[in-house]
């Protein structure tokens, strides 16, 4: 047992009186490209960062008890009979909304006590809630004998978020978490479940993708996500699909046309094209990727920010600068990813320019007066998992 397993351990016994059944973790998460698809049935292309969640799991009956190394505050208790939509919780409802939605599904979940300490950074837009809702999924699952695959943990850690959190997010951050492989991106396609891991081995090609994170979060993010999505929503609608999924890139241009002229509102009609365009980046990434030339990503990375800047309008100030600043630099291709709003951007680099690259934008955030951003290689890691 490794030293942070054996201090979980102690923490977990200390805080309820015997100690853990096992330890489980499950990691965040970027997203190299394919933004504001997955609810589109669209494609995403995420990988799974070294930064995890970690849950140390005994079964109990009747009560559900919790308790985070990372949030002031004691246990939160509830009866797991009576775990409801919508009532909050704070952090404890991403947890307790697995338990729900396990216990919804049919799935005999009498209780638990979890420990839970996290090194995803919260707020930056790298799944950190989704790891929480998939270490405990995973944890359930092995106490409890469910035998549910990975893609069918997500499925429920995104009910979770959805129906009981209250979070209109689409499956990518769960999938991502719950299956990305050591040394690989995942090509997911969202509408089936359908994945592929794809090599991504950077250091073999001379290459690193930093990781900044601008450490803020824009209150315009409130309630935006799902304005975009009812847009998506409606730009499928007006063109007689039934998601954005079904409008090839081909007939893109016809199909802003056709909404036009149906007197869709213009934010639709950037929606529609951010969506659309977006899940052709993701099959360029791919092709390239499979070429073995993955310096060519980075326009394509690039060409995605200005998209999420412009058509989407989900970048702010910090992002954009990010990617200015980095390209300016001589980074390959930048952009923002996750939610946006603040969050974080992924700066694809020569391995050799990493730190002048990283230099310059920090450099950038001192001159426009901003706070300094955290900056770290993101690393193909593992997905959820047993560690004890």
């Amino acid at each position: 047992m490794t030293e942070d397993h054996a201090e979980l351990t102690a923490s977990f016994t200390a805080l309820y009186g015997s100690a853990p059944e096992g330890i489980w973790a499950a990691p965040g998460r970027v997203n190299l490209i394919g933004e504001y698809t997955d609810f589109n049935d669209g494609f995403v292309m995420p990988l799974a960062l070294p930064h995890t969640a970690r849950a140390a799991v005994a079964r109990r009956t009747g009560e559900l008890r919790l308790h985070s190394t990372d949030v002031p505050g004691g246990v939160v208790r509830l009866r797991v009979d009576g775990l409801t939509p919508h009532e909050g919780h704070g952090w404890a409802a991403y947890p307790a909304g697995v338990v729900w939605a396990l216990r919804e599904a049919g799935h005999k979940i009498t209780g638990a006590d979890i420990q839970l300490t996290s090194t995803v950074p919260t707020g930056a837009g790298l799944s950190s809630s989704a790891a929480l809702e998939v270490v405990t999924g995973l944890a359930l699952n092995d106490l409890f004998g469910l035998g549910l695959d990975a893609a069918e943990l997500a499925v429920i850690a995104q009910r979770a978020e959805n129906a009981f959190v209250g979070v209109p997010c689409g499956v990518m951050d769960q999938m991502a978490s719950a299956c990305c492989t050591e040394g690989h991106a995942l090509h997911l396609d969202t509408r089936d479940l359908g994945r592929r891991q794809v090599p991504f081995d950077l250091a073999a090609h001379g290459l690193r993708l930093l990781v900044v994170d601008t450490r803020v979060k824009h209150a315009l993010g409130d309630g935006a996500y799902a304005e975009r999505r009812a847009g998506c929503e409606e730009g499928a609608r007006l063109l007689g699909i039934g998601t954005l999924r079904d409008l090839p890139y081909e007939e893109l241009d016809a199909a802003l046309g056709r909404l036009a002229e149906a007197g869709a509102d213009e934010s639709v009609v950037r929606y529609v094209r951010h969506v659309v365009g977006d899940n052709q980046r993701v099959e360029q990434v791919i092709a390239l990727l499979d070429a073995g030339d993955v310096r060519a990503a980075g326009p394509v990375l690039t060409a995605g920010h200005l998209s999420l800047r412009d058509d989407l309008r989900v970048s702010c100030v910090e992002l954009d600068l990010v990617v200015e600043a980095a390209n300016a630099a001589g980074a390959l291709g930048a952009r923002m990813t996750g939610g946006g709003f603040g969050g974080s951007a992924i700066v694809l680099v020569e391995e050799a320019q990493a730190d002048t690259v990283t230099k310059s934008v920090l450099e950038a955030f001192t001159s426009a007066g901003y706070g300094t951003p955290g900056v770290f290689p993101a690393v193909p890691s593992a997905g959820a998992r047993r560690l004890v």
